[in-house]
């Protein structure tokens, strides 16, 4: 009979013929060696940490990353039995090497025309996994084999299974049957059940394909095909298989906000040092909103990958007085990548700095209706050189009002602004809100200092709550289910800036989304109360978006992750704010609309805002704008005639109608205005 050749001219028979001979050779000398794992022990009665929402619904676990030992006579006799029966069922009749089982995967060789059946025993798989690669070629056939009948000459059956259950691997990062019980059942190996371990048992064939998380038909036959087997070799009856069958195991399945759970991790590590994910036993009360979570993950995946595929993102939305993190995502698919870029990346905020200057300007003397000129000025930087900035549109538009700056972001009165109120003065006034700032020139009003988003949102608290700042807290309690105690993590809410001054700036951003860098929200202010900025890096490397309403505020980055430009277009207003809005949206779905509320030291005035004087009847523009009483104007606007008019007096002078902030004169009639009666019914 002519044998049946394999690619490139080999044939089976140096397979058949060396295989055999190695059967009735007496084992050479080892030169690999031949060393028991000395991976911890498993401890005993380990539980995993468990993460709830703010809600108590269940989010996933936190398991720890440590390979770990287990001993015999802690891997269930069921698991034993099992594996023995599915993968090699004359084990405690061979001396390594299954000889009937070679020869029946030869037969299978020759028929494929490939070496596509191993034949291997239990012995020499883990001889595979510890010592060889998967690579299928004689050389390796012939060195497993050889080793396999060392190891059988120097290990005992159970000590080769303890070895085995220790070192092969189970799937979705599973190494050792340790880390399988914890991430399938959370379980320790000793506590699984039979149905358990019919499904454990059948991984080892194709870990991808057949663990527990796998297609559930393809799981569900391996498991059938394992039971099957045990009862044709009669280790169970078959009343014991229908049982199982009856009664299938219980898989815990893939945790939920995968990049929020990985950052709880890092806080309780911080907090209980690095040692507490091993010990586990805690259930934590995070302040995630599991819907809300779920919202972002998908509005950033879809909002990222519309604009390009090979961009990241990042998402943070906190409650304003709380600083509750009810959502994070710190990239656009955690699997693929699991930095966060939501806590820990830090990059140029860009003109979504710009903000707190202006909150330092009105602080100091300015007003939303103050008027600077764009014109470019150079300031020095020594060494003879100087550095002029220039607007995004690389024009200038003359005279504004800090209103109209703001919402159009415009980049040369940022900086005057900036240079008016001091370098160090908005250093220290940064601080107050939240950022640590260390570069001491007038670039920091372009956002030349990197910052990370769950800084930058946490700064912008104030804004949102009329003057507050909470820092952004994602665990609110944690339970020891060992101790029997609990651990609470209080809010940190501190005041950081005047509650006139947080209004007024909130006004001034409101513009922001109706006629400025983020326009295309105009639909979602006209609906509620929102104001926010912009950001966009020197050469459009980063857009950023930070918005809020009184409820909710939600910060936006999307970028690389190594720095590149990513074309003129790629701004906060196009990229960030479309993904901010999308979210928000559906974030705030049924919540009623409300406003910031008012202080009562806020004023409003009928100005020309091409003065910033009080408007007269002959002025062509009037608009209502804010200010902190006693800083409103007085005059009247002199290019409309108001040269002439007396000034008015001052809202604080005024006397105010009762229960409300509004002049006296404003509310009562005046001698020519003529009341009209009540009707009849009435009289």
């Amino acid at each position: 009979m002519r044998c049946r050749s394999f690619p490139h001219g080999k044939t089976l028979w140096p397979v058949i013929f060396s295989l055999l001979l190695i059967c009735g050779l007496v084992s050479s000398a080892c030169a690999y060696e031949r060393v028991i794992p000395s991976y911890p022990i498993a401890p005993t009665g380990y539980s995993s940490i468990k993460v709830f929402d703010n809600q108590g619904r269940f989010v996933g676990r936190i398991l720890s990353t440590q390979r770990y030992w287990t001993p015999i006579e802690r891997i269930p006799v069921f698991l034993r039995n099992a594996l023995v029966a599915i993968e090699d069922s004359r084990f405690y009749e061979h001396n390594g090497i299954d000889v009937k089982g070679i020869a029946r995967a030869l037969m299978k060789d020759v028929v494929k025309g490939r070496m596509a059946e191993g034949g291997s025993t239990i012995t020499q798989q883990l001889i595979k996994n510890k010592y060889l690669t998967g690579e299928k070629t004689l050389d390796r056939k012939l060195k497993e084999a050889q080793l396999a009948m060392e190891f059988e000459k120097k290990y005992s059956k159970d000590q080769i299974l303890e070895m085995y259950f220790n070192t092969i691997y189970f799937g979705n990062g599973a190494w050792g049957v340790a880390q399988a019980a914890r991430l399938y059942f959370d379980k320790n190996p000793e506590e699984m059940t039979d149905a358990e371990c019919s499904l454990l048992a059948g991984i080892p064939k194709s870990p991808g394909r057949y663990n527990p998380l796998g297609k559930p038909a393809d799981v569900n036959n391996r498991r059938m095909l394992v039971l099957n087997r045990m009862a044709e070799l009669r280790m169970i009856s078959g009343r014991q298989k229908q049982e199982i069958v009856n009664h299938p195991a219980t898989v815990w399945k893939g945790d939920q906000a995968p990049s929020y759970v990985a950052h709880l991790r890092s806080k309780l590590v911080e907090a209980y040092g690095p040692r507490i994910v091993d010990e586990g036993g805690l259930d934590v009360i995070s302040a995630m909103d599991l819907p809300l979570q779920q919202l972002a993950e998908k509005s950033l995946s879809e909002g990222v990958r519309k604009v390009s595929p090979k961009l990241q993102g990042a998402l943070i939305c906190l409650d304003p007085a709380t600083g509750n993190v009810l959502a994070a995502v710190g990239g656009v698919d955690f699997a693929k990548s699991a930095y966060d870029r939501a806590f820990v990346a830090k990059r140029q905020p860009g003109s979504s700095i710009k903000p707190f200057i202006y909150a330092d300007a009105l602080e100091n003397g300015f007003t939303a209706g103050s008027i600077m000129n764009d014109q470019p000025v150079a300031y020095p930087r020594g060494n003879g050189q100087s550095w002029k900035p220039v607007n995004y549109e690389k024009r200038s538009f003359g005279e504004l009002t800090l209103r109209e700056a703001l919402a159009h972001s415009n980049n040369v009165i940022a900086v005057k602004l900036l240079d008016a109120v001091g370098v160090a003065n908005f250093v220290n006034f940064a601080k107050t809100m939240g950022l640590d700032l260390h570069r001491q020139d007038l670039s920091l009003a372009l956002g030349t200092e990197e910052v990370t988003l769950s800084q930058l949102v946490s700064a912008y608290t104030p804004f949102a709550t009329g003057g507050t700042r909470a820092e952004a807290r994602t665990i609110i309690r944690v339970y020891d289910r060992n101790r029997r105690s609990w651990t609470e993590t209080p809010a940190a809410v501190t005041p950081a800036l005047a509650p006139a001054t947080a209004y007024l700036t909130t006004q001034l951003m409101k513009d922001v989304l109706t006629y400025g860098t983020a326009k295309g929200l105009k639909k979602f202010s006209e609906a509620r109360p929102a104001a926010g900025k912009t950001g966009t890096t020197d050469d459009y490397r980063d857009a950023w978006f930070v918005g809020f309403t009184p409820q909710l505020i939600t910060g936006v980055w999307v970028g690389y992750d190594q720095p590149k430009p990513g074309g003129r277009g790629f701004t906060g207003g196009a990229v960030s704010a479309p993904i901010w809005g999308r979210f928000m949206t559906g974030a705030l779905a049924g919540k009623p609309a409300v406003d910031f509320p008012k202080p009562d030291n806020v004023v409003t005035a009928t100005i020309d805002p091409s003065t910033g004087f009080l408007a007269t009847p002959d002025c062509p523009v009037k608009k209502e704008e804010f200010y902190q009483t006693g800083t409103e104007p007085t005059q009247y606007c002199p290019k409309h005639g108001g040269q002439n008019m007396p000034p008015a007096a001052p809202a604080a002078s005024k006397p105010k109608a009762p229960g409300t902030d509004l002049p006296l004169e404003d509310v009562l009639p005046t001698p020519e205005e003529e009341v009209e009666p009540p009707p009849a019914d009435q009289q």
